[in-house]
């Protein structure tokens, strides 16, 4: 939902989850505003995402993939119970049968089950919920206005009992503040119901950096150091490395540490061998709208707008 260069029309909300980790927090610089406070007051609401989709998904040289909706920033964003955006994307894929996969820390998802029930009982949804930690403490203060890791427990096992097929991302691992949590973050997700389970070490491209070791330094005073000491052993000594193979997950001695405990406990708990499926959805049943919005149209924030019926 947040977002800058796209075609679409954007319209600024108030609020927005403010992890201080958030990799996403550059792109504000992009539009001339702070990766800090502005990031979280003011988030770029694309309010003609539907329609455009609609309209790409009608191209007769598309080829459908499955579509991940939330990578950037989250997709439940608190502006996202007025908005509905998220919503009605869902609902030109549902009617489409256009598989997605969604990746969010917001039980707001829980008031879209009817879609993704009807869809994940076709193979056409999963989705992927976000446990940083188990500490009510720590989420607080790194994850302002996301659920508590109770309330994200509590929707993992609701979408389960739904039928909607639940992973887990534990990210950004951190070492010393989250990383002691990661086997009991895996045990506890998979008594919530999940499949399968991911991990992200910490990442800090360019302003996340700064922001991050203020926060470090008013609420982990006493171990600062360690942590920044621990995140460049896996960065090759600098505070970040944006290298494609290794920016998710590390390298070093630490980073082989946390893999092998993510891959044991995961194997323990029998995560492993429930999501050997996660994640395949079935693109054979794509079908194409025939309501798209005529080219250039525009309506109000929320609305179709002038339709074509091909």
């Amino acid at each position: 939902m947040r977002g800058a260069g796209c075609a679409c029309e954007q319209s600024a909300c108030r609020i927005s989850i403010g992890c201080v980790y958030c990799f996403a927090r550059p792109t504000h610089s992009y539009l001339g505003l702070s990766p800090g406070l502005d990031f979280e007051s003011k988030i770029f609401a694309k309010v003609n995402a539907p329609e455009l989709l609609r309209r790409e998904l009608a191209k007769a040289a598309y080829v459908p993939e499955s579509i991940a909706l939330g990578v950037n920033t989250d997709a439940y964003q608190p502006c996202e119970r007025e908005r509905r955006l998220t919503r009605r994307v869902l609902e030109v894929l549902q009617e489409c049968e256009h598989p997605v996969g969604i990746i969010t820390k917001s039980s707001l998802i829980e008031r879209d089950i009817d879609i993704l029930a009807a869809m994940a009982a076709k193979r056409q949804a999963t989705v992927s919920i976000t446990v940083t930690t188990l500490n009510t403490d720590i989420s607080r203060t790194l994850e302002p206005r996301a659920a508590a890791p109770a309330r994200r427990l509590r929707t993992i096992r609701t979408l389960t009992d739904a039928g909607i097929p639940v992973g887990v991302s534990i990210a950004p691992v951190i070492p010393f503040i989250t990383e002691p949590d990661i086997e009991r973050v895996l045990e506890a997700v998979r008594d919530a119901g999940a499949v399968h389970a991911n991990y992200v070490v910490l990442r800090l491209p360019w302003e996340v950096n700064p922001l991050f070791q203020q926060w470090l330094q008013a609420h982990f005073p006493d171990r600062a150091q360690r942590v920044m000491n621990r995140v460049r052993e896996m960065r090759g000594g600098k505070d970040y490395d944006a290298n494609f193979a290794t920016r998710m997950k590390g390298e070093g001695v630490w980073a082989e540490l946390i893999r092998q405990r993510v891959k044991i406990a995961s194997e323990r708990l029998g995560l492993a061998k429930r999501g050997n499926r996660y994640g395949q959805l079935d693109t054979s049943q794509f079908r194409r709208p025939l309501v798209v919005p005529l080219s250039g149209a525009r309506g109000k924030a929320g609305s179709e707008g002038q339709l074509d019926l091909f």
